[in-house]
């Protein structure tokens, strides 16, 4: 399955850089169905194939604002060979609303 389509990215240049806002909005979901690990992808740069988001694997202290790659992603794989997937079931949501201790 391929992780950006073609409508991922035309929103994605449409919000541009969310780093003002205090509640971004989450483009996209990225998670391991085979073990730990999603990512929440607010910002998308095409030209470095990097994404700017909030990353949770394990649900603890851990998680934290950043940058991951989408090369990274499209490379893992995990148990059975399974790779990242993107939730296609995810609608646009603030952060707030997957993950409110991330808030701004």
């Amino acid at each position: 399955m391929k992780l950006l389509t073609k409508g991922l990215l035309e929103r994605f240049a449409k919000l541009g850089r969310q780093e003002d806002s205090s509640d971004p909005v989450v483009v996209a979901k990225f998670f391991n169905p085979t073990g730990a690990g999603t990512w929440y992808a607010t910002e998308y740069d095409p030209e470095e194939k990097i994404f700017f988001g909030y990353v949770s694997i394990f649900g603890d202290w851990n998680d934290e604002w950043g940058s991951f790659s989408l090369d990274e992603l499209e490379s893992y794989r995990g148990q059975l060979g399974l790779g990242i997937e993107r939730d296609l079931y995810f609608g646009e949501k603030r952060i707030s609303e997957v993950m409110p201790k991330a808030k701004l």
